[in-house]
């Protein structure tokens, strides 16, 4: 299992994600910095959180012209797995390889707690190995997911939410929104199911040490549905 995690200017969260993959999970982990080509055999990249060029212009909006970009395009464009969190998630919508956008939340606050998150589906690459709930932190203030009325449409009839924020019971409340996602999203998926972008963050979740575990289920289900299709790398 080879991951690659992308480093921007700005990035701060890559060493979780090093952590998270090389020392929890055991994977060939490495980190590949944004001006120099992404590694082709890689199965999974990662592209983490922070402030990629210091939130400049818009969160990701640098980042999405960095050339690494069409190296990470050809990567999902060939079926391998790409994961963005939180600002990942950013410069993944920014780049054109998930819709919408992540805009300023509602109250104009950033937002660093534990969030309750419903997984809607167990049928991705990223959610096979997930349990209905789970508590996830997040850290950001443009966690606001937005997107026109048809493209909302498109991700609900077409299964592409996978998380929402909820309160401890499951139930996805505007009370348990911190950010005022459309329709408490906070996860999704592209339609070839390889592409995940998701605002909390799970390589922080890892390690009992550090509080929790429920985000190495991601992380699990990654590593499944790669053993069961041989990877890319």
């Amino acid at each position: 299992m080879k991951c690659a995690i992308v480093v921007f200017p700005g990035s701060n969260c890559e060493r979780d994600c090093l952590y998270a993959t090389r020392d929890v999970m055991g994977w060939n982990s490495r980190l590949a910095w944004h001006g120099e080509p992404l590694p082709v055999d890689c199965d999974l990249v990662i592209v983490p959180g922070g402030f990629s060029h210091g939130d400049y212009l818009r969160a990701g909006a640098l980042a999405a012209l960095s050339p690494i970009i069409n190296d990470i395009r050809a990567h999902a464009e060939r079926g391998g797995m790409l994961l963005g969190i939180c600002n990942g998630f950013q410069v993944l919508s920014e780049s054109g390889l998930l819709p919408g956008a992540l805009v300023v939340n509602n109250d104009l606050r950033f937002h660093c707690e534990d969030s309750y998150l419903r997984c809607e589906h167990t049928d991705s690459p990223f959610t096979s190995a997930c349990p209905p709930m789970l508590r996830i932190p997040i850290a950001h203030r443009e966690g606001n997911f937005r997107a026109s009325d048809a493209v909302i449409e498109e991700l609900e009839t077409e299964g592409r939410v996978l998380f929402r924020y909820a309160d401890s019971t499951g139930s996805a409340s505007p009370a348990a929104n911190p950010n005022g996602s459309i329709n408490n999203i906070a996860g999704i998926i592209n339609r070839a199911g390889n592409v995940c972008g998701m605002m909390p963050h799970p390589e922080r979740v890892c390690d009992p040490l550090l509080g929790g575990t429920d985000g190495k289920y991601l992380f699990e289900s990654i590593a499944h549905a790669l053993a069961s299709t041989g990877g890319v790398g």
